[in-house]
């Protein structure tokens, strides 16, 4: 029987370095050592020796000190540049600085990356329309954000490689990254819990209330529950997403007895309360708290500071484009990752009234 050959550490990440490479999941320079070390899971060392290898074999061009290192393309890289289609959400979506970086870095890679001539706003639950768009597109890969589930399964059975960015993606074979909002969100519906708060109520979009609610939404209904609060449709209202049906829906909730604390979804939306409740003489957070589930940039203008859920968008674009080099090289890919996400308390928040 040959003997087993364990290769030192930094040989197997120079191989996987290399393995990569190949995919072409960097193009022109190579990525840091801090950033390759924390993305490997292993010491600067065995990262520096690994590049050292690669430059040794000429795979790697050492630039000088403090520069970024040039990478020489091996010669069994494929390039095989491909059409890529973003379904976003909505119009706005295409705003968000984290897609605007993920496109450029596609296109940077080699790809033709563009945004769909459609939104699934606009395609609403109609899936013959969706496969339309899709026939009609042509792209030879998709990549989806904020996808609802019947949107995302549609998507897992089709022959094109596809990429869920959030949305309702989990237990579905179909490659996806997102935030960790679901542990930020128990994290903070146990602070609202802690401070006396009792009637809570999560306002989203449809997508995330059906045909159920969302793993996120009911983390916070399960936290109720350990309280022993009964949960029903107040926790979780239904509404017609619109400007006017916003406000109706708002009007119902504070005519009576209204929410102590609002988790509210999506930053625009979380500006529309904030302006009915300023509207009605109603103050936060000393009549009611609020937590949005976004980090908007413009959040760093308020005083006191929205309490938000904040997460680095990095990782998730980087995973999206090295997805993409993976589909490119022949790879099926249909990993779903995680990047951390965090509470942060501001001064939405406070006592229950009383």
């Amino acid at each position: 029987m040959k003997p087993i050959r364990i290769l030192p550490a930094s040989a197997q990440v120079a191989a996987h370095l290399m393995a990569e490479l190949k995919c072409g999941s960097w193009s022109g320079g190579m990525p840091g050592v801090n950033r390759l070390a924390t993305e490997l899971g292993v010491n600067r060392k065995t990262v520096v020796a690994a590049l050292q290898q690669l430059e040794r074999e000429g795979v790697l061009s050492n630039e000088g000190r403090g520069r970024q290192r040039r990478i020489v393309p091996p010669a069994s890289t494929t390039v095989r540049p491909m059409r890529i289609a973003i379904l976003d959400y909505d119009p706005a979506a295409r705003n968000e600085s984290y897609m605007v970086a993920l496109q450029h870095l596609l296109l940077e890679a080699g790809h033709t990356a563009f945004f769909c001539e459609e939104t699934l706003l606009d395609v609403g639950a109609d899936l013959s329309r969706l496969s339309r768009l899709v026939k009609r597109t042509g792209a030879d890969a998709w990549i989806i954000g904020a996808g609802s589930r019947a949107v995302l399964e549609w998507f897992s059975t089709q022959p094109v490689p596809a990429f869920a960015i959030f949305g309702r993606r989990e237990g579905l074979p179909i490659a996806a990254t997102g935030p960790d909002i679901h542990s930020a969100m128990i994290t903070a519906t146990r602070h609202l819990l802690a401070l006396g708060h009792r009637r809570l109520v999560i306002l989203c979009r449809a997508e995330r209330r059906k045909p159920g609610p969302g793993r996120m939404e009911q983390a916070v209904l399960d936290e109720l529950a350990a309280r022993g609060v009964s949960t029903g449709d107040f926790n979780l209202p239904d509404w017609e997403e619109s400007p006017a049906g916003l406000q109706k829906l708002l009007n119902s909730l504070f005519r009576v007895t209204p929410p102590t604390a609002m988790i509210i979804e999506e930053a625009p939306l979380f500006f529309a309360v904030h302006q009915f409740l300023a509207n009605r003489g109603i103050r936060v957070p000393q009549h009611v708290s609020l937590i949005c589930t976004d980090a908007d940039p413009a959040f760093t203008w308020c005083s006191p500071p929205i309490s938000h859920i904040r997460w680095n968008p990095g990782p998730v674009i980087q995973r999206v484009v090295r997805w993409a080099a993976r589909v490119r090289a022949g790879h099926r890919d249909i990993r779903q990752t995680l990047t951390p996400a965090e509470f942060v308390p501001g001064g939405t928040i406070g006592h229950v009234p009383g």
